[in-house]
């Protein structure tokens, strides 16, 4: 069973994008993700306490749980949501966070003592630039949107170090008490943000529900479950090389619920991302 969690994950992961569509034009990006933090809070503390789940017993692990969270949910997150309410195109922000495999890379052999081969050097290349073809015809007037940039990257930045740092400090923790953990203090610094920013705005209508549910269980408990559960069992490079396929996945579900057109192009960056990520995942 272990060996459909990346394929599971990769579908999941992918369709928070379109979640996203379906509920940013009714929230401010901040606002709905604290929605969102809320519910999944709420949710895996009843089933925390039913089960009666073990918590951590030192506070060095409930430090660290709760930066990994903040890291990988509240700047990963908060930074793709803004991003795309302020009208960088997703396709763009797919490809800015789509570094991340690179940059774990080089980060895993200087915090992890992983060693990467050429092949997977090779394979992490190749990944790129098959992301990159995919998400190549969506760049529009991209150009003009330089400051928007900024948010995208720092949401790279904070999955990358909190991927890294959660290998490192905190690999292994029970998936229900530590789900808690990490959505506290993201919730906590994202109220926070709205409050010196803005203030908290959503309208409650039927299509944002759906798209908060969806984010919530599907996004927020299915896919964070697996991605735990791969940091723990797999190395960083492997289990960051799997973000390569998450454009060419929303891509694909964006043809198949939207009718988005699927050029040429982009199905030959597809079959390079897999590609990248079959040589990276198989390297020795």
């Amino acid at each position: 069973m272990q060996r459909f969690y990346p394929v599971l994950f990769v579908f999941l992961w992918s369709t928070g994008f379109i979640g996203a569509k379906y509920g940013l034009p009714f929230a401010d990006p901040l606002s709905f993700l604290l929605a969102r933090y809320g519910l999944v809070i709420t949710l895996m503390t009843a089933i925390a306490l039913l089960t009666r789940a073990p918590w951590p017993k030192e506070p060095v692990q409930w430090l660290h749980i709760g930066v990994s969270g903040v890291l990988v949910h509240a700047v990963y997150l908060g930074g793709v949501f803004i991003a795309i309410k302020h009208g960088l195109p997703a396709g763009v922000t797919a490809l800015v966070v789509g570094m991340q495999p690179l940059l774990t890379a080089f980060g895993a052999g200087w915090l992890l003592g992983e060693k990467v081969s050429g092949r997977q050097w090779t394979g992490l290349a190749l990944g790129f630039v098959g992301v990159g073809l995919v998400v190549s015809g969506k760049f529009g007037e991209a150009a003009a949107l330089g400051p928007m940039l900024l948010p995208a990257v720092i949401a790279l930045f904070g999955i990358t170090v909190g991927t890294l740092y959660q290998k490192r400090y905190c690999a292994r923790f029970d998936l229900r008490t530590g789900s808690v953990i990490q959505f506290v203090p993201t919730a906590l610094v994202t109220a926070i943000a709205i409050a010196l920013t803005g203030e908290f705005q959503i309208e409650w209508n039927g299509q944002f529900m759906f798209a908060l549910g969806w984010l919530v269980l599907v996004l927020s408990i299915g896919a964070i479950g697996l991605l735990n559960l791969l940091i723990r069992s797999g190395s960083a490079v492997n289990v960051a090389s799997l973000f390569y396929l998450t454009p060419p996945t929303t891509a694909l579900i964006a043809w198949a619920v939207f009718g988005e057109i699927l050029t040429l192009t982009a199905t030959a960056g597809m079959l390079l991302a897999v590609s990248g990520v079959y040589l990276v995942a198989r390297a020795k």
